[in-house]
């Protein structure tokens, strides 16, 4: 499977953007899915998952109330909608697949990753 994630840009704090994190190769419907992100100098920080089916959602603590994580398995992708950001909130942003159930906040759960889009937020 490869993933891509797309629609990074540079923002103004309190602005809202949405990524997408298309799959080809194979369909991503029986998969858990989540974002990540990172910046310069920092470790690889968890932002949201969400299960196979959507009916459940894990974000990390910076992001609850601001960021959501919706599928549309029909098109195969996952999004990733930001709001309210802040500079704080600027990285490279990848989205990884995560086959079965475990820990959603480890790395090492996830297998496939995609290449990652910047966001940038100034203030």
């Amino acid at each position: 499977v490869q993933l891509q994630a797309s629609g990074g840009g540079l923002v103004q704090a309190g602005a809202s953007l949405r990524l997408s994190c298309a799959a080809s190769g194979r369909t991503i419907s029986d998969y858990n899915m989540g974002w990540w992100r990172q910046s310069p100098g920092k470790d690889r920080e968890f932002v949201a998952a969400i299960t196979t089916d959507g009916a459940s959602t894990y974000y990390g603590d910076s992001v609850k109330g601001r960021f959501t994580i919706p599928r549309d398995n029909a098109r195969n992708t996952v999004y990733l909608q930001m709001n309210s950001l802040k500079p704080e909130d600027t990285a490279v942003y990848y989205c990884a697949r995560k086959p079965g159930s475990g820990n959603y906040y480890n790395r090492f759960q996830y297998d496939y990753w995609g290449m990652g889009t910047q966001v940038t937020v100034s203030s």
